[in-house]
């Protein structure tokens, strides 16, 4: 998938346009920057109605291509290089979302596997 990115976007637009791309996973904006393995406090997390504009570091407008074979950490970098944009990813399991900290090594596919996987009733 390709994300165009400048400061006219909201939140809810990147985040809606990530989670057609990407059932099981959503990323989620935040204040502060974080590193590889580390957790973002849910208090630094933005709101989704605030424009990308508002919220960036870096104002270049350019697209950011995303595929599955991605890593975790990866996809949060790039947002992080080159757009000054602090993300985090996190995948679904049943009803709950949960922060992929401890599997930022994993590809968004593997990821994805295993939300669909913990996610599916038991038999």
């Amino acid at each position: 998938m390709k994300l165009h990115i400048d400061d006219s976007k909201t939140i809810a637009e990147i985040q809606k346009e990530f989670v057609n791309a990407f059932e099981y996973i959503k990323i989620e904006f935040f204040n502060k920057a974080h590193s590889v393995g580390e957790t973002s406090s849910k208090k630094d997390m933005i709101d989704s109605s605030k424009k990308l504009g508002e919220i960036r570091t870096i104002h270049n407008e350019g697209d950011i291509v995303i595929t599955k074979d991605m890593l975790v950490s990866d996809v949060e970098t790039e947002f992080e290089d080159k757009f000054g944009i602090h993300v985090q990813v996190f995948r679904k399991q049943n009803d709950v979302w949960l922060l992929t900290t401890n599997t930022d090594s994993w590809s968004l596919e593997k990821q994805i596997e295993e939300a669909k996987f913990m996610s599916s009733p038991a038999e």
